[in-house]
C-alpha cells in the first residue's frame, strides 16, 4: 500500500550525519575560545603595565599567546567550517534524492500539471540556499553562545554589578532586531515566490522561444518574462530597505558596550569598590565578548531563510504518493472497464460518470470537441491520476490495487509533446526496451517509418538529438516517440494524438506501421482527424465530460448528432485543402 508519509523534519536528514556536525561545534568552540584568549592577553599585559612589571620577556610571552591563540581562531574555523560543509553536503544531497524519489511516486498528473521550472528551482536553487546557512548555523550559533557565556560568568565572578553593565546593549539593540524581523518571513517569503515565479518563466521563454517568433509573440512574451523578472527585483529591494535601517542600527548599538561599562566602572573605582585590574580586565573582554554575541544573533537571520526553504520543499514532500500496492496482480485477460468514473482537477470537475468498455485486442477512438475530457479519459486509464468516484478495471483488477511499474508495464503511453532525453536517436528508442539489439532498434525505426530521416541526420542513429530532443522537428520528435512505444511492446497502446505533428504523407506511414505492429494489441485512440479512426472497432463521442455514444463509424453517423457534425465539419476542411493544394486538416 501507500508508503508512509515523507518526513519533512529538516531533523530527519541531519540526524545520520550528527557526528560531523558535532565534531565542527567542538572545532567551533575552540576556535572562538581562541579567539578570546588575545583579550585576556591585552588585559593581562595592561594590568602588567600598571603594576610596574619591567620584564620584557613576560611581555613577549603573553604577545606570543595572543598570537598563538589568533592563529589557533583561523585554524579551527577552518577546520570547522570544513567539517560542517562535509556534513551539509551529505544533507543537501540526500534532501534532494528524497524530494527525487518522491517525485518517482506521486500521481503523473501532480508532474503534468507542476511547471518544471518551479521543480527545478527547488531541486536545484532552493536546496543550493540552503548551504551556507545550514552549514555554518549549527557549529557558530552553538560556539559563539557557549563561549560567550562562560565569559559572562566569569565577568559574574569578578564583579556581579560590572557583567550586567557589559551586557546592557543587548536588549536595545534586540529591540531592533525585533523590528526587523517583524515581516521577515512574509517578505522573504513573497522573495522566495517571485523567484520562483521567474525560474518558471525564463524556461518558459526560453522553451517556446521558436513558437514566440513564429507566432510574433516575443514582445508579449518578453514582456511576461522582465516583469516576472522585475517583481523579483522590486520584492528583493524591498526586503532589503526593510531590514537595513534596523540592521544598521543594531551594529551600532551592540558592540558600544563602553558606553555603560566605562562611566559605571569609573564611579565604582573612584568609591574604591573595584580594582584597577579588575575595572580593565571586565572592559576588554566586554568588548571580546559582543562580537561572538553579535555574530551568533545575526544567525537567527538563517533561520528564516531555511524555514522558508525547508516549507517549500515540505510542500513537495508532502504530496500525497499514488496509493497503489506492491503486489503484482495476476489479470483475467486484459479487457478494461470503466464504470461511472468521475474525475474533477481542484475544484473544476472534468469527467461526469464515464462508463465504458474496451475489450482485449481491439482498437477503441475517444473523439469530441478540445477540452471535453478525451485526454483525461486516457490518463485515468493510465494511472496518472486516481479517479474520484467510480471504477477502473484492467483484466478484472481495479487499476488502485495494480502496481505502478505493473501498469507501466501494460501501457505504452504517446502524446503529443513527448520527451525526448539528451542521447542519440538510437538510446531514445531503445527505451521503450533497454536490452534490444541495434538491429531492432533500426527494424522498429523502420516499421514506424522514421529511418529514411534518421539516416539524413549527420550521424544516422547515433546522433545526439538535444535538449527535450530539441535538434529534431516537432514530427520528428513524434515518430522517434512513436518507435519507442512499439519498442516498448506493451499489449495496451494509448496513442494520445500522437500523429498531430506528422504530414498526411507521413501519417498514412505512420497509421499503417501502427496498424501493423499493434496487431491483436489493445488500441486506444485520441485522433484529431477523423478520417485515421474510421475502422476502430468502437468510436466513443466525448462531451463535457460525458460520453454521449459509442458505436462504429457508421453507427454513429446515423444516430450521433455531435459526430455527424465533427465528420461534416472534417470532410469539408480536407477537401478545401485538397483543392487549395494545403496541408490536410488538422
Amino acid at each position: 500500500m501507500q508508503r508512509q508519509k515523507d518526513s519533512v523534519n529538516l531533523m530527519t536528514f541531519i540526524k545520520p550525519h550528527q557526528s560531523g556536525f558535532l565534531l565542527s561545534i567542538i572545532l567551533a568552540v575552540i576556535s572562538v575560545t581562541s579567539g578570546i584568549v588575545p583579550y585576556f592577553a591585552v588585559a593581562r599585559i595592561v594590568n602588567l603595565l600598571i603594576g610596574g612589571e619591567t620584564n620584557f620577556s613576560t611581555y613577549l610571552t603573553w604577545g606570543i599567546v595572543a598570537l598563538i591563540a589568533y592563529l589557533m581562531k583561523s585554524v579551527f574555523h577552518g577546520l570547522s567550517t570544513r567539517c560542517s560543509h562535509e556534513a551539509t553536503f551529505h544533507v543537501l544531497s540526500e534532501i534532494r534524492q528524497a524530494v527525487a524519489d518522491k517525485l518517482t511516486r506521486v500521481s503523473m498528473g501532480y508532474l503534468t500539471n507542476t511547471p518544471s521550472g518551479r521543480l527545478k528551482t527547488t531541486m536545484v536553487e532552493r536546496v543550493e540556499q540552503m548551504e551556507v546557512p545550514l552549514a555554518h548555523i549549527i557549529p557558530e550559533m552553538t560556539s559563539n553562545l557557549l563561549v560567550p557565556i562562560a565569559i559572562i560568568i566569569y565577568l559574574f565572578v569578578l564583579d556581579w554589578r560590572m557583567a550586567p553593565v557589559s551586557l546592557i546593549t543587548i536588549p536595545i539593540g534586540m529591540l531592533c532586531y525585533m523590528a526587523q524581523m517583524k515581516e521577515y518571513p512574509k517578505k522573504y517569503g513573497a522573495v522566495v515566490q517571485a523567484s520562483k515565479y521567474m525560474s518558471a518563466t525564463t524556461v518558459e521563454y526560453i522553451n517556446g522561444i521558436e513558437v514566440i517568433k513564429a507566432f510574433n509573440q516575443s514582445a508579449a512574451s518578453y514582456g511576461k518574462f522582465t516583469q516576472a523578472v522585475r517583481q523579483s527585483v522590486d520584492l528583493m529591494l524591498d526586503w532589503m530597505k526593510s531590514t537595513q535601517g534596523y540592521s544598521a542600527l543594531m551594529m551600532t548599538i551592540w558592540p558600544a558596550v563602553l558606553i555603560g561599562v566605562l562611566p559605571v566602572g569609573c564611579l565604582f573605582y573612584m568609591n574604591g569598590s573595584l580594582s584597577a585590574p579588575d575595572f580593565i580586565t571586565i572592559a576588554i573582554l566586554s568588548l571580546g565578548t559582543m562580537g561572538p554575541l553579535v555574530a551568533a544573533i545575526f544567525l537567527t537571520d538563517d533561520f528564516s531563510k531555511i524555514a522558508t526553504i525547508t516549507g517549500e520543499i515540505t510542500a513537495v514532500l508532502s504530496e500525497p504518493d499514488l496509493d497503489r500496492p506492491s503486489q503484482r496482480k495476476n489479470l483475467k485477460g486484459l479487457d478494461i472497464s470503466l464504470q461511472d468514473v468521475t474525475f474533477a482537477y481542484k475544484d473544476t470537475q472534468v469527467l461526469n460518470g464515464i462508463t465504458l468498455d474496451i475489450k482485449q485486442g481491439t482498437t477503441t477512438a475517444l473523439v469530441g470537441p478540445s477540452g471535453s475530457g478525451k485526454s483525461t479519459i486516457a490518463k485515468l486509464i493510465a494511472s496518472y491520476w486516481d479517479v474520484g468516484g467510480g471504477h477502473i478495471t484492467i483484466g478484472g483488477v481495479d487499476a488502485k490495487e495494480l502496481p505502478p511499474e505493473q501498469v507501466m508495464d501494460l501501457i505504452g503511453y504517446v502524446s503529443q509533446d513527448n520527451f525526448l532525453f539528451n542521447l542519440s536517436v538510437r538510446e531514445n528508442i531503445r527505451m521503450g526496451r533497454p536490452e534490444a539489439t541495434d538491429a531492432e532498434v533500426e527494424a522498429v525505426a523502420k516499421a514506424a517509418g522514421c529511418h529514411e530521416f534518421i539516416m539524413g541526420l549527420d550521424h544516422g542513429y547515433d546522433t545526439i538529438v538535444g535538449g527535450a530532443g530539441g535538434h529534431l522537428s516537432g514530427g520528428e520528435r513524434q515518430r522517434v516517440a512513436i518507435a519507442r512505444a512499439m519498442m516498448k511492446n506493451a499489449p495496451i497502446v494509448i496513442l494520445d494524438e500522437a500523429t498531430s505533428y506528422t504530414d498526411p504523407e507521413n501519417e498514412a506511414v505512420i497509421q499503417d506501421a501502427i496498424g501493423r505492429l499493434t496487431h491483436g494489441k489493445t488500441l486506444i485512440v485520441i485522433a484529431h482527424r477523423l478520417s485515421t479512426i474510421t475502422g476502430a472497432e468502437q468510436i466513443a463521442v466525448v462531451d463535457h465530460g460525458r460520453i454521449l455514444d459509442a458505436g462504429t463509424h457508421g453507427e454513429l453517423l446515423e444516430r450521433c448528432p455531435l459526430y455527424q457534425q465533427m465528420w461534416v465539419a472534417h470532410t469539408q476542411a480536407r477537401d478545401n485543402d485538397q483543392m487549395e493544394g494545403g496541408a490536410a486538416y488538422v
